[in-house]
């Protein structure tokens, strides 16, 4: 088994680091690979952004072919993640929406720890996107900023605990998600400082992804009533858009071949 990790910030540091956290959890039988945005930003922290992040995560799953057999959108946030879902025909993973409904199996309420507040508003409408709200205990960040996202770890390290310690007191979270690439690796140093249970949305989205693939979630191409040609897109996108959809409810059908 092959999965991808599309990393649609351009820090190719933050990659490494993603990949590097998934590694430490990667089952015998897989294989892991990663791509990094060859435009965009260095790191995601709000709505515009992502809109711009999730249509360069579109080209890059546009260019795997066959030899994938699930991909994860690894920017907190899942930039283009559900929209790849109608063009490619293995699963797509988002690591928000894993490690959101994975830490809903571990607790009945999930807080969200991120490096920068900057996130809050668009961490918030993730949580509303997958339907979580009642379950979502709140969004704490440390109020100084880290010389760079590179360095957040070890430049927020003690305010990042006393962060998990505001989300058990004070919000009343029973598990936390240790959100956004530059914190990729921390839950796993933090585990022995708390008594929650912390979800780095990577592993979770690992996880998941060979999951689905063991599930034989990969979708037959059908063809589309309405192939449209595009002006101007990455030339592997826009065949997909000519070429079909991955499944029979793409085009609002409620079954069978189009």
């Amino acid at each position: 088994m092959h999965i991808l990790i599309v990393n649609p910030n351009t820090s190719t540091s933050l990659t490494e680091r993603m990949e590097r956290a998934a590694r430490c959890q990667i089952p015998a039988d897989v294989t892991l690979s990663s791509r990094t945005a060859p435009r965009g930003f260095p790191y995601i922290s709000n709505r515009a952004e992502a809109q711009v992040a999730g249509s360069v995560t579109l080209e890059m799953l546009a260019r795997q072919g066959t030899g994938t057999d699930a991909a994860i959108v690894a920017a907190f946030g899942d930039p283009g993640a559900r929209a790849a879902r109608d063009l490619r025909p293995f699963p797509v993973i988002g690591v928000a929406e894993a490690a959101m409904h994975s830490a809903a199996m571990l607790g009945e309420r999930f807080g969200i720890l991120a490096f920068s507040r900057q996130m809050q508003g668009w961490y918030r409408d993730c949580v509303h996107q997958v339907g979580l709200e009642r379950r979502f205990a709140g969004f704490r960040a440390p109020a100084v900023a880290p010389r760079s996202p590179d360095t957040a770890q070890e430049d927020l390290h003690d305010a990042l605990l006393d962060c998990l310690r505001d989300c058990q007191d004070r919000d009343g979270a029973d598990v936390v998600i240790v959100a956004g690439a530059p914190l990729a690796g921390f839950a796993t140093l933090a585990a022995g400082e708390t008594r929650l249970p912390l979800v780095d949305p990577v592993i979770a989205a690992l996880h998941q992804a060979v999951a689905l693939s063991r599930l034989a979630a990969r979708r037959g191409r059908h063809e589309r009533d309405d192939p449209k040609p595009s002006t101007g897109l990455d030339p592997e996108l826009a065949a997909l858009f000519l070429a079909g959809s991955p499944h029979p409810r793409a085009n609002g059908r409620a079954g069978g071949n189009p």
